[in-house]
């Protein structure tokens, strides 16, 4: 089974594009997966809810309630940044959901398969060859 961890800002595109993002998981993966984010995710979102307004602390709200709904598993890590987190936590089973440019540079640097949101309304799978 594949993990694949969604980043922060990922689990905003739901609120933000309306974009099903677990339907198009479920359209772009023939392979069966798991759904996981970690600890320093849950709390920034809860910063975004505490220090935002407008449609940043909608977003964050209905992410959080979303990892809730779809039991999106929550990996407990010691404090670091998420994308050091995200970056320390590779292997050939891990696909990574994120929209940070800097972190997909990284990624596929590494030879990770990545999710990327297109055109703000569909899902794609990139894999890059060694």
């Amino acid at each position: 089974m594949k993990r694949i961890i969604i980043d922060t800002n990922f689990l905003l595109v739901p609120f933000k594009y309306r974009v099903d993002i677990f339907s198009e998981f479920s359209r772009i993966c023939d392979f069966t997966y798991g759904l996981f984010i970690f600890g320093q995710s849950i709390e920034e979102l809860g910063r975004i809810v505490q220090s935002q307004s407008g449609m940043d602390k909608k977003a964050a709200q209905f992410a959080l309630k979303l990892v809730n709904l779809k039991n999106i598993g929550i990996i407990n890590s010691p404090a670091r940044d998420v994308d050091s987190l995200i970056l320390a936590d590779l292997d050939k089973d891990t696909i990574v959901a994120t929209q940070d440019l800097q972190l997909k540079k990284k990624l596929l640097a590494k030879s990770t398969t990545i999710i990327v949101l297109r055109q703000k309304k569909y899902l794609q799978l990139i894999k890059k060859a060694l």
